[in-house]
C-alpha cells in the first residue's frame, strides 16, 4: 500500500509539473495527423486567334498508397483486401504491391501511379465502396483501406506538333515553359498553388483552412490554325514527298499589324512527347557522335584552366551514359530550335528591295534613273581586281529601277549602292531592322548585331556584295517584318504572336495592340516598290508565284552558302497579296535542297511552297479575288511629292561619302585597312578574280562580319542571287 501511494504521489507531481509540455506534445500529434495537402493551380490555356485551344491543362489523378494505414488493421486485416482490389481493378503487379507496402510500412504517402483519368478514379472509388459494403454485409472485418487520390494537372496539346515552335511546351507540373509562348509568357500562364491544412485555435480545437489555388491566365495568340495547318502541310510535302532539304521554314504575317498568322519549319516535334527523337534521324551512333563533340565543350566549361581535350579523349572523362545524354540534349536543341527567329543566313536578292528603298529615300536615285548593265562590274584596290557578275552574263543593258528589280540585276543594285554610299546604306539596314532584334514575343531570337558591317568597315567591294544581299546575315522574321513595312506604306510594326490575355472568367485583361516602332520609307517609295514587286511576279523572276484571281507581288532569292566552294544554296521567296491592298505577307526559305551543287540553285523550290500557302491563306481570310479589270498598270503614276514621284523629304540625313564622280561613284582607292579587309583577305589573291551572282555559279569570298559569333548553333548559311 505504501509503495502504491508513493507511485500515485510521484505520478501526480510529474503531471503537475509537466502537464503543459505533455499537452503540447499530444496536440502536436493531433495536428500532425490532420491531412495537409497542396492544391495545384491550373496553367492557363493557349488559343489561336479564333478560340481554338492549342494548349490546355487537363485534371488527372495520382493514386496514393498509405502503407501505415494499410497495416494498421488488427492482424493486417486491411492488407489482403487492399492488394486484391488494386490487382483486380487495375491489373497491377501483386508481388510488386506486396513488396512496396511491406518495405514502406512506416510511410503515409507513396505515389504509386500517376495521371489516372477521372473515369479510372471514380470507377475505382465506386468499386471500393461496393466491396467494403460486401465485407460489412458478410460480417467480415476485412476492409479496403489506405488508398486515396491526389489531384494534378497534365499539359495537353490537342493538335500534337502543330505550331510546336510557336507554342513550346511546359514541365509536368506546369511550372516551367520551354520554348515558344509557354516560355515567353510563363509568368502569365502560371498560377499559384492552393493549400488545405489544419491548426489549433485558442481553445485547442483543431480547425481546417482551405486556401483556393489561383489559376493561370489564358493567352490568345495571333495564329490562325487553318493557315498554320496549311503552312506545315506544304512544308512536310516538300520535305517528304518532293526534293526535300536540310531545313525549310515559312512565316505568314499581317503587314498592317505585325501579327504572325503562321510560323513553322520542317523541324517539328510532338508537343505531348517533346523528347521523343526520330530514330531514323538520330540513331544511337549519331547521338554518341553528337555527345562526344558536346562533351569537349562541357569539359572546357567545367575545367576552364585545363588543357582542351579532343573528341577521342572524352571517354577518359565521361561515361557512355553521360556522352549519350549530351548527345540527346544537342539533338533536342536542334529539333526544338525555331528556324524562323533563331537561325541567320545571308538574305540574297530579297534584300534588293531594301537597297532600292534606301536609295529612293535618300534621292540617290529616282525610279527613272538608269544604269548600263554589261554583265559585270570590275572593282580594284590597286593590287587585285574583282569582276562581280550579274546573273545575266550577257548584261541587261540600260535599265531603270523597276526593271532592275524585276530582272534582279546585280549591276543595277551595285551602282545604286555606290550612289547611296556606305553610311546611308548601313543606316537603312538598321532602319529596316537588320542588325537589330525585332523584339518578337518569343524566346531565343538571334542577335545579328555583329553580322552586319558598320559603315567604317564597309568598303567598296563589300558594299557591292551587300547591295544584293550577300556578306551579311539576317533572320526570317527580320526580313518578313521589313517587307511588311515596304508594302504597307512604310510603317514598321513590331512582330508579335500574342493578341490578348484572358482571366479565368474569359474576360480580356490585356489587349495587345499593334506597336508601330518607326517609319522605314515614305508612302511614295512604298507604292513604287509595291508596283515593282508586282511586275516582278507578272513578268520578272517571280512569275511562278502567280495565283489565279489575285494580283501578287514578290521577290526571289538564291543564295550561295559559306563555304562558297561547297556549292550549297539557300533559296527563298517573299510574296504579298493583294497588291492593291496588301493583307498577307508569306516568306519561305529552303536551305540546301537535297540535290548536288548548282542544281540546288533555283528559287522555284521556295516559290512553289509560298504559292500554296498564300493561296490557302487568301481563302481562309476571305479575301475576294479581283475583277477581270487589271489594277493600275503603273502605281508610279499615282506617286506624289518631288521629282520623279519621290518625296522630297528623306527619311534621314543625306550623307555624302568620299569624292564622287558624276555617276555618284566613289573614286577613292581603298586598301585592306580601309574597310575591305574581311572580303579581300578571304578572296584568292589573283587578279581578275571572278565573282558571279547567278544561279550558274555564284561565287563570293567567304565573308560575313564576325560570322556566327555569339550565336548558339549558328548554321552555315550563305547567300544569294537570282
Amino acid at each position: 500500500m505504501l509503495a502504491l501511494i508513493a507511485l500515485i504521489v510521484a505520478i501526480y507531481m510529474l503531471v503537475k509539473n509537466n502537464s503543459e509540455e505533455y499537452n503540447k506534445i499530444v496536440l502536436s500529434q493531433r495536428q500532425a495527423s490532420y491531412d495537409s495537402r497542396t492544391i495545384p493551380f491550373r496553367r492557363g490555356d493557349i488559343m489561336d486567334r479564333n478560340g481554338t485551344v492549342l494548349a490546355t491543362s487537363q485534371k488527372v489523378y495520382n493514386l496514393i498508397l498509405d502503407p501505415k494505414v494499410i497495416h494498421s488493421g488488427e492482424g493486417d486485416r486491411y492488407v489482403e483486401p487492399t492488394i486484391q482490389a488494386l490487382v483486380s481493378y487495375f491489373s497491377y503487379d501483386e508481388s510488386e504491391l506486396r513488396t512496396l507496402i511491406k518495405e514502406k510500412a512506416d510511410k503515409s504517402y507513396v505515389k504509386y501511379k500517376k495521371e489516372l483519368s477521372y473515369d479510372e478514379k471514380s470507377g475505382f472509388e465506386e468499386y471500393i465502396k461496393n466491396q467494403n459494403a460486401v465485407y460489412v454485409k458478410k460480417g467480415d472485418k476485412a476492409r479496403i483501406r489506405g488508398i486515396w487520390f491526389e489531384d494534378e494537372y497534365k499539359r495537353m496539346y490537342p493538335y500534337g506538333s502543330l505550331a510546336c515552335n510557336v507554342i513550346g511546351f511546359s514541365s509536368a507540373d506546369g511550372s516551367v515553359g520551354t520554348g515558344g509562348v509557354e516560355q515567353f509568357y510563363n509568368d502569365t500562364l502560371m498560377g499559384v498553388n492552393g493549400r488545405e491544412y489544419g491548426y489549433l485555435d485558442n481553445d485547442t480545437k483543431l480547425k481546417s483552412v482551405l486556401k483556393e489555388p489561383t489559376d493561370g491566365d489564358t493567352v490568345v495568340t495571333t495564329i490562325n490554325t487553318n493557315i498554320q495547318m496549311s503552312l506545315e502541310k506544304y512544308l512536310n510535302e516538300w520535305q517528304h514527298d518532293d526534293v526535300g532539304s536540310k531545313v525549310a521554314g515559312a512565316i505568314v504575317m499581317d503587314p498592317k499589324t505585325g501579327e504572325i498568322l503562321a510560323m513553322g519549319s520542317t523541324n517539328q516535334f510532338d508537343l505531348n512527347n517533346p523528347r521523343e527523337l526520330d530514330e531514323s534521324q538520330y540513331t544511337n551512333s549519331e547521338l554518341m557522335e553528337l555527345g562526344r563533340k558536346e562533351a569537349v565543350g562541357v569539359y572546357k566549361r567545367q575545367n576552364p584552366d585545363a588543357e582542351k581535350i579532343s573528341v577521342d579523349e572524352v571517354g577518359k572523362y565521361f561515361s557512355e551514359d553521360e556522352i549519350l545524354s549530351f548527345g540527346k540534349q544537342v539533338a533536342w536543341n536542334q529539333v526544338w530550335r525555331n528556324v524562323v527567329i533563331s537561325d541567320t543566313y545571308e538574305p540574297g536578292s530579297t534584300a534588293k528591295s531594301i537597297t532600292l528603298a534606301a536609295a529612293l529615300e535618300e534621292r540617290a536615285i529616282t525610279p527613272s534613273t538608269t544604269f548600263d548593265c554589261e554583265g559585270f562590274i570590275a572593282l580594284s584596290d590597286g593590287i587585285h581586281t574583282w569582276r562581280i557578275r550579274c546573273h545575266n552574263h550577257d548584261g541587261d543593258g540600260v535599265i531603270d529601277a523597276q526593271t532592275g528589280l524585276m530582272r534582279s540585276c546585280n549591276v543595277y543594285l551595285m551602282n545604286t549602292a555606290f550612289a547611296l554610299g556606305a553610311e546611308n546604306f548601313v543606316k537603312y539596314q538598321h532602319i529596316f531592322g537588320f542588325g537589330e532584334k525585332t523584339g518578337i514575343d518569343l524566346p531565343a531570337e538571334a542577335d545579328t548585331s555583329t553580322l552586319v558591317y558598320p559603315a567604317e568597315s564597309l568598303g567598296r567591294t563589300t558594299l557591292a556584295t551587300n547591295s544584293f544581299g550577300q556578306n551579311y546575315n539576317v533572320t526570317m522574321v527580320q526580313m518578313a517584318a521589313a517587307y511588311c513595312s515596304i508594302v504597307n506604306g512604310g510603317n514598321y510594326y513590331k512582330p508579335h504572336v500574342v493578341k490578348q490575355i484572358l482571366n479565368g472568367n474569359g474576360t480580356v485583361i490585356q489587349d495587345v495592340k499593334p506597336e508601330l516602332l518607326r517609319t522605314t520609307c515614305s508612302k511614295s517609295t512604298s507604292d513604287f516598290l509595291r508596283e515593282a514587286l508586282y511586275q516582278t511576279v507578272e513578268g520578272g523572276t517571280g512569275t511562278k508565284a502567280k495565283i489565279q484571281g489575285y494580283h501578287v507581288g514578290g521577290k526571289t532569292g538564291t543564295a550561295e552558302k559559306i563555304p562558297r566552294s561547297a556549292k550549297n544554296y539557300l533559296v527563298s521567296f517573299i510574296g504579298f497579296a493583294p497588291v492593291e491592298d496588301p493583307q498577307v505577307v508569306v516568306y519561305v526559305i529552303v536551305d540546301t535542297p537535297n540535290l548536288v551543287g548548282e542544281a540546288q540553285a533555283t528559287a522555284s523550290f521556295a516559290i512553289y511552297i509560298e504559292r500554296k500557302i498564300m493561296n490557302d491563306a487568301l481563302q481562309f481570310l476571305n479575301i475576294p479575288p479581283v475583277s477581270d479589270t487589271d489594277p493600275e498598270d503603273n502605281i508610279n503614276k499615282k506617286l506624289s511629292g518631288g521629282s520623279e514621284g519621290i518625296n522630297d523629304e528623306a527619311m534621314g540625313e543625306q550623307v555624302t561619302s568620299g569624292s564622287d564622280n558624276e555617276n555618284g561613284e566613289s573614286e577613292t582607292v581603298e586598301t585592306d585597312d580601309e574597310g575591305n579587309a574581311v572580303v579581300r583577305t578571304q578572296a584568292p589573291p589573283v587578279t581578275d578574280e571572278v565573282i558571279s551572282g547567278d544561279d550558274e555559279g555564284f561565287e563570293l569570298p567567304d565573308a560575313v562580319p564576325n560570322s556566327g559569333e555569339g550565336l548558339e548553333e549558328q548554321p552555315e548559311e550563305a547567300e544569294e542571287e537570282d
